[in-house]
């Protein structure tokens, strides 16, 4: 084998093993749906099985809604006897039906009602025993989830049940210098299906995308820019690199010494 072979045949041996292809680094390559579609969901939110809901009744009588609250449970599961304090009110699950149990009132169909209709639908019940009853639903387990190229990724939870996509970015610390932003992912699920939207951050039409405040359980994806999946690719395979390049330099040291 002559050296210029010997060459190329090396040289080909450092590209296989540096070269990763962006496929097997990017999440979400597949078609992506058009933001439009996402848009066409109500906007404000409905609740469905899985959702875990506080909700409290009182009124100017507390003796006369108290049936219609759930006993406070204690924090502090080894210690039933824990001051009022670190009390705390206990939850109700939508189960696969879509429905919850609640006091006095038995089963109630929530799947698919707003914050709204809910309480509407409560009031209306509970006044029937009760005098000008108050009632004040909230979900407990609103979460929005960012991954990819952003300082914190996480899942976190909302406590006002409304969130922007800005927002969201900020609770992970915004995006690392390597994340794309022309084309931010949001995951949403639509009609039981996973439904792809892009928004691009460099324009200010981000703000005016019909996706641009989140819904439960909304997944925003970072993408990766060219640079990091290169220094990605070089951080992974630097001991190769470093070995082959050696094997290099001695081989031609010994044909040049020839």
């Amino acid at each position: 084998m002559n050296t210029r072979s010997l060459l190329i045949s090396l040289l080909s041996i450092i590209m296989a093993t540096s070269c990763v292809s962006r496929k097997n680094l990017v999440y979400f390559q597949d078609e992506l749906l058009d933001e439009t579609v996402i848009a066409s969901t109500p906007k404000e939110l409905t609740y469905k099985p899985d959702d875990i809901l506080t909700i409290n009744v009182s009124a100017l009588d507390p003796a006369t809604v108290a049936p219609f609250n759930l006993p406070l449970v204690s924090n502090n599961f080894n210690d039933l006897t824990s001051a009022q304090g670190a009390l705390k009110q206990q939850t109700y699950l939508v189960d696969y039906n879509g429905n919850i149990e609640f006091p006095v009132l038995g089963t109630i169909k929530v799947e698919g009602l707003t914050r709204s209709e809910l309480t509407e639908l409560l009031v209306n019940q509970i006044k029937e025993m009760a005098n000008n009853p108050i009632v004040n639903v909230r979900l407990a387990n609103f979460t929005v989830t960012v991954i990819g190229e952003v300082s914190r990724p996480g899942t976190f939870t909302i406590q006002d049940e409304r969130i922007t996509l800005l927002e969201a970015l900020g609770l992970a610390n915004d995006l690392t210098i390597f994340g794309k932003r022309k084309n931010v992912k949001l995951i949403r699920e639509v009609d039981g299906q996973k439904k792809i939207a892009l928004i691009d951050l460099t324009s200010i039409n981000a703000i005016n995308s019909p996706v641009y405040y989140l819904q439960q359980n909304d997944v925003i994806y970072v993408e990766p820019n060219n640079a990091k999946v290169r220094s990605s690719t070089y951080n992974q395979n630097n001991g190769v690199l470093i070995s082959a390049i050696g094997t290099l330099t001695t081989i031609l040291a010994i044909f040049i010494v020839k």
